[in-house]
């Protein structure tokens, strides 16, 4: 066996490709998208490295041209999810015991991949699946996706080399074992980085995963599964079983192999899903890691110090690049009584900079919002506002679902601080935003505090320090990341850990060493070199 001390090349944050005009860039991603666009493929599952077609399927669109469809995929049952099972068992002791550096590489190798030849395709299938400008496409589907590779082997180095002390005569180490069984990773369809991240962080780790993608991400999933197989992960390490939540998470969870949940999707599910385990602790094996980002109600919170163009830029992004339809973005906002009028004006100019329509133009702005179901919740959403005399709309509210799921950039003005779209989750291009009295501040910052029950992210805008530090204590427990004088969405991995805590998770911290700590079982292991040949201590030869 080799007998060096590995260590993973340095990580780097993949730089942000910018597709200007005239770039080989752009003219490369534009001949992929026109590839993609003429073809229809058929997507299968895939189990212990085998295509498995159900014939029960679906189909992946566009959500900008819903009636273009992408593929045909197949959906996977409890047969299915069977088969998965005894495909991760089989592939479980190989793998976990690979050393660490051989699994790395796998990741590594996916990393540089993506980095070149596979850059387009699924930035492509992302911008095409998911309705992703390319921008916000460039974002994920490569760049985080890049670095959580990158740097998920760099915090598994550090890991395995946190080692105990050792007293004179002994040797004490730390062995970090994969856990017995298969971690579930539910994968969401707003962050194709997150799909790709789920399940690959526990098989770093020597964990086996089986993977349930989203139903309105398969496409750009499957193109996931299809990098990290080129990359040389081994059959069954991995297994791709899109289909529904009750036909493939019900099984799944109610197997006596579950060893672990990573999860990222709404706070329901995954409160059901924890219901299920605890109904069924004592048939498994081990108890079951937990890990799960599920919602928020993200803010911005200014001070009548703050920079007034900063703020209103933090807002137009935080809420509307993607459509608002980022875990992180900026949902609710708080704004002085000073300062309304002129942010009111800013941010109304602002929103109608804003260019909307297909991806496919690389002049646009915003593009649809996932599906028939979102399009629905927020144009319900606008119509609550309009009828409601504790809210008015100050700009936007236009919805047309003709082609695509379209809703145009709105912002509410609500007149009471926890009116109903204060405190609910919409996943859409809608801000509602409270003017508080300048002299409320404190009274202000607890409203803002326990409004909602999530606690993902949020942003403060000030420039008194002094105000910056009593608001930072303020709102200390009310999100997992903090910004000051920023936008709360964009967190890099390496830079910022991802997580919230209360009903937004378990706070684990996607993109840190924390997380990858979750899918680990440690032995600890003392040696004694010198060990004892009487039972009898010094105390005890009194005189």
């Amino acid at each position: 066996m080799p007998n060096s001390v590995v260590r993973v090349p340095v990580p780097r944050n993949e730089p942000v490709l910018s597709y200007g005009p005239g770039s080989s860039q752009k003219a490369s991603l534009k001949a992929k998208l026109k590839e993609m666009l003429a073809e229809k493929i058929d997507i299968p599952l895939i189990i212990g490295g085998q295509e498995v077609r159900t014939g029960r399927t679906s189909e992946a669109v566009c959500p900008h041209d819903h009636g273009h469809v992408l593929a045909s995929f197949h959906q996977a049952g409890a047969r299915e999810v069977e088969m998965a099972v005894e495909a991760s068992s089989k592939a479980w002791h190989d793998w976990s015991e690979m050393p660490w550096e051989a699994r790395a590489a796998v990741f590594l190798k996916a990393a540089e991949l993506l980095a070149g030849p596979w850059r387009d395709t699924l930035n492509a299938a992302t911008i095409l699946n998911q309705s992703k400008t390319v921008q916000q496409a460039e974002i994920d589907s490569a760049c985080e996706l890049i670095d959580f590779f990158r740097f998920n082997a760099h915090f598994a180095q550090q890991i395995y080399g946190g080692q105990p002390n050792s007293a004179a005569g002994l040797w004490n180490r730390s062995e970090y074992r994969a856990l017995e069984g298969f971690v579930f990773a539910v994968t969401p369809f707003n962050f194709t980085a997150i799909a790709g991240n789920l399940p690959s962080a526990p098989a770093l780790m020597g964990n086996t995963a089986l993977w349930k993608p989203a139903s309105t991400a398969v496409f750009s999933g499957y193109y996931v599964m299809r990098l990290l197989e080129e990359a040389g992960l081994p059959p069954g390490v991995i297994n791709f079983l899109p289909g529904s939540g009750s036909q493939v998470g019900a099984p799944a969870v109610a197997s006596s192999e579950l060893a672990g949940i990573h999860f990222t999707g709404s706070t329901g599910v995954f409160q059901g899903m924890w219901r299920s385990i605890g109904e069924n602790i004592a048939s498994y094996r081990g108890y079951p890691r937990i890990v799960g980002e599920t919602g928020g109600k993200d803010f911005i919170f200014a001070h009548p110090s703050a920079d007034v163009q900063s703020l209103v830029i933090a807002m137009v992004r935080g809420a509307f690049e993607y459509q608002g339809q980022k875990c992180s973005a900026a949902s609710r906002a708080y704004v002085p009584r000073s300062l309304w009028p002129e942010v009111k004006e800013r941010l109304q100019a602002e929103v109608e900079r804003i260019t909307m329509g297909s991806p496919l133009d690389f002049s646009n702005f915003m593009a649809a919002v996932i599906d028939r179901s979102s399009f629905e919740k927020q144009k319900g959403a606008i119509e609550l506002a309009r009828r409601s005399k504790d809210a008015e709309v100050v700009c936007g509210g236009g919805c047309d679902d003709s082609e695509g799921y379209f809703v145009q950039p709105t912002v509410v003005q609500a007149l009471e601080p926890r009116f109903h779209l204060m405190e609910e989750e919409l996943f859409g291009p809608v801000l509602t935003l409270y003017v508080y009295e300048d002299d409320q501040l404190d009274e202000t910052l607890r409203v803002c505090d326990t409004t909602s029950p999530y606690a993902l992210t949020g942003a403060i805008f000030a420039r008194d320090r002094g105000v910056i530090e009593h608001m930072s204590h303020r709102l200390r427990h009310a999100a997992g990341n903090f910004y000051i004088n920023d936008k709360p969405t964009g967190a890099v991995v390496g830079e910022q850990p991802f997580g919230g805590s209360r009903a937004s998770g378990t706070n684990d911290k996607a993109g840190s060493a924390a997380n990858l700590m979750r899918w680990t079982s440690v032995r600890s292991i003392k040696e004694n070199f010198v060990p004892a040949g009487d039972f009898v201590y010094p105390h005890m030869a009194e005189e």
